[in-house]
């Protein structure tokens, strides 16, 4: 049964409603609470580098399968301040677990990240918390010993300024794993990052749109996703798909039905992807083909220095070599300065850069007219913008 958006919320109104938690890479927030509001839910809070959203159990499918930008969905179970281990204890043991992990599961503090705050190893906050939580399940089910022989529910929690935010994972393996991408280049950027840096783009699917330093081929595919309405999540699993407590079969295959229903593989579409490499342009090729986009992106082993195009009002949307040895440092300026003289041969195209390189501007001659900083795991890069003029304009 597929219902529209007003039916599904009439059908879905008894069901439990949760605090969901979207974590995303520092700096893209806004783009993440788009796309949040996009799917039909409403932000209650944005912080560095998380959104949060109320929502029922076919919040957290329809989330999985469709952010794009977003790295895992959680569940919140609660939260507290706590500075010594004693009150982290008795905090956590406070926390209804039994609303969120049956008898037989098998349970566990799967990571810890604590910031600016008293409480800072993480070991010693993931065996506290989980004596905790053993020991508030031994009084609800009346049992002493867990034998664990059910499905894995994992937990994650974070300290900030001695505030615990802890949050049941409802997605497994993170959400920038799409399935596609099988074999990767050397300095890969995360599908998340690339569909989240798009985004922050005019680009749309009736644009030229070429990466010339294409690598494994994750900005074409993201961006050929994109174009034809391919939900990111479409072809992988999820770990709470095991957690029917928390959304039942019926949810998922109702949100993986509505995915597939979405998609529009008729579209027409200019996604080209270069690279020098003729290795890499085959494994780019080879993850277009298991992402269901192939048809969509003309991937071509080709130098920097011939980048050229015939048509007008293109994107060009990159991740050059950031130079992580020191002969490559060196060699960096040229490539760039390279990149700058095909980018003015271009007519009135848009340049859209993601580099931790410094140098870009100068070696461009070029300033950008944007430059926002973003951080790609812990490595702080920039995403330059360098704007065309729109079709039709004078």
């Amino acid at each position: 049964m597929q219902l529209d958006r007003e039916s599904r919320k009439n059908y879905y109104c008894c069901m439990r409603k949760y605090e969901l938690i979207a974590p995303c890479h520092f700096g893209l927030e806004s783009v993440l609470k788009r796309e949040i509001i996009d799917l039909g839910y409403e932000p209650s809070n944005v912080t560095d580098g998380r959104v949060s959203f109320l929502g029922d159990e076919e919040a957290v499918a329809r989330a999985n399968i469709g952010l794009r930008t977003a790295e895992r969905v959680l569940i919140k179970v609660g939260s507290f301040k706590a500075t010594t281990y004693d009150e982290l204890f008795e905090a956590t043991k406070a926390l209804p677990w039994e609303d969120y992990i049956p008898k037989d599961a098998k349970f566990n503090v799967v990571k810890a990240a604590s910031i600016k705050s008293k409480l800072f190893s993480p070991s010693d906050i993931q065996s506290i918390m989980k004596k905790a939580m053993v020991e508030r399940l031994k009084s609800v089910y009346n049992i002493s010993w867990f034998e664990e022989t059910g499905d894995t529910y994992s937990i994650r929690v974070t300290l900030l300024k001695d505030e615990v935010t802890v949050g049941l994972d409802t997605t497994g393996v993170s959400l920038h794993k799409r399935g596609y991408r099988k074999l990767v280049s050397k300095a890969p950027i995360a599908e998340n990052l690339a569909a989240a840096l798009l985004d922050l783009t005019p680009w749309k699917g009736d644009r030229i749109l070429v990466d010339p330093f294409c690598g494994s081929g994750t900005f074409p595919i993201e961006a050929a996703m994109k174009a034809c309405h391919m939900a990111p999540g479409l072809n992988r699993d999820f770990s709470s798909m095991d957690m029917e407590n928390i959304v039942t079969p019926k949810v998922w295959k109702d949100a993986f039905d509505e995915a597939r229903e979405e998609v529009d593989l008729n579209i027409e579409t200019d996604i080209q992807g270069y690279d020098l490499d003729k290795n890499m342009v085959d494994v780019a090729r080879a993850n277009a083909k298991l992402a269901g986009v192939d048809k969509f992106i003309h991937f071509q082993q080709r130098d920097v220095k011939d980048l050229s195009h015939p048509k007008k009002y293109g994107f060009i949307i990159t991740n050059p070599p950031y130079g992580e040895r020191l002969e490559e440092k060196e060699a960096l300026y040229a490539l760039y300065s390279t990149l700058g003289e095909r980018f003015k041969a271009l007519d009135d195209w848009s340049m859209f850069i993601i580099t931790s390189y410094e140098g870009v501007e100068d070696a461009m001659k070029k300033k950008a007219d944007k430059n926002r900083k973003i951080y790609n795991g812990m490595l702080k890069t920039y995403f330059y913008s360098y704007m065309g003029k729109k079709p039709g304009a004078k």
